[in-house]
């Protein structure tokens, strides 16, 4: 009997638990809009879906209690017609309140998350209404060319782009860079549209499933970051297929003096370009342990290394590296993921490097340590 009372606790106990971390509440008022329907959609696979609906009651309230799985928080919207009552990011036990109007204006409290993607979504409205109130402007104006218009357009196409590139870049582990990545000037033409973007989906994709390893939401970005991948190594390939020798690249050594890679090259037999992060224990450890016996024993024959740490910190880079005491080329923008080293020669992850063989790149990088000595026992 004792255990059996044991095993109740312990089922209802693990039951509420289960409940508890399993809901969102969303409390909400429609202002001046009693006893009105309110659909709720969730967002699946890239496409918003009917989730429930709900009546508010005499004074416009309303209440929806959304189940989820922890780890997996979903996109959940709320419409009286067609108008968006509410953006909203809700993780297992969130607990959000919405004021709204039947024009689409609206408010959330109680979540960051909700807040944040409110934002992103009134930077995104914004945009679109600046780019089309300009051309209006524009084709209002007989003396305004076709050229002028495209000119116009484009700067602010830029100024926008950046903008959601420094969103991406400084919320790594938020789950509303997704919709800024997904954003479209129009139905042909998405803002992150060029081939080198792929590494913005690359960078959130590898980032969120640190903290979001279940969410489907990551796991679609991870395709999506796979397939602009494949696409720009494409790209760069063809493009380069009649080139010779390698991108040069020159980035601030610790010193803050201009290092080109191209000066390494240029006086060296074997040359390995190193792209690395110095917040990594672990690659800090390799510079020791791995890199620096194999530049001692072939430096003198023609070995050298550019390296490329890939940090925001620069200070910190400065400090290892000195600390360290690393006998080769250092250099670092303090871009981070935003650097445009890692367009260049296509990094998805690090560390990762390259090889340049007497002025000409291998085609990849070769295989690890073992297979950069025997390059060096060969031209060496």
């Amino acid at each position: 009997m004792k255990n059996y009372k044991i095993l109740l606790l312990a089922s209802f106990a693990a039951a509420t638990l289960v409940s508890c971390s399993q809901k969102a509440v969303v409390k909400g008022t429609l202002v001046d809009a009693p006893e009105k329907d309110v659909v709720v959609k969730v967002l699946e696979g890239g496409v918003q879906m009917p989730l429930d609906s709900l009546r508010t009651d005499k004074a416009g309230a309303f209440k929806a209690t959304i189940k989820l799985k922890k780890g997996d928080p979903r996109f959940v919207y709320f419409y009286y017609g067609d108008t968006k009552l509410a953006s909203l990011l809700l993780d297992a036990s969130d607990k959000v309140v919405v004021e709204a109007d039947t024009l689409g204006h609206w408010t959330v409290s109680g979540s960051q998350d909700c807040a944040l993607l409110q934002q992103v979504e009134k930077d995104y409205t914004d945009f679109i209404a600046e780019m089309n109130a300009s051309l209006e402007s524009a084709l209002a104006n007989p003396a305004v060319t076709e050229k002028d218009i495209n000119a116009e357009l484009s700067k602010e196409y830029v100024a926008y782009h950046r903008k959601a590139v420094r969103f991406v870049v400084a919320n790594p582990k938020s789950l509303t860079v997704i919709p800024v990545l997904y954003q479209k000037v129009n139905d042909e033409f998405p803002v992150f549209n060029r081939p080198q973007d792929a590494i913005y989906f690359r960078s959130a994709a590898d980032s969120l499933a640190t903290v979001y390893p279940a969410s489907t939401y990551v796991k679609m970005l991870e395709k999506e970051a796979e397939k602009r991948e494949n696409a720009l190594s494409l790209g760069m390939k063809m493009q380069s297929a009649n080139q010779l020798g390698y991108p040069d690249v020159e980035l601030p050594d610790v010193n803050g003096q201009k290092a080109a890679l191209s000066g390494v090259v240029e006086n060296s037999k074997v040359v390995m370009v190193l792209f690395w992060n110095a917040d990594d224990a672990a690659q800090k450890m390799f510079n020791i342990d791995k890199l620096l016996p194999l530049y001692n024993k072939y430096h003198a024959k023609g070995f050298d290394v550019y390296s490329v740490n890939i940090g925001t910190d620069k200070v910190d880079w400065g400090t290892s590296v000195r600390k360290q005491q690393l006998p080769w080329t250092n250099v670092c923008d303090g871009l981070g993921a935003a650097s445009p080293v890692l367009l260049k020669y296509n990094i998805a992850s690090l560390p990762t490097f390259y090889v340049i063989v007497n002025g000409e790149i291998l085609s990849d990088s070769t295989d690890g340590l073992e297979g950069l000595e025997k390059l060096l026992k060969k031209y060496c």
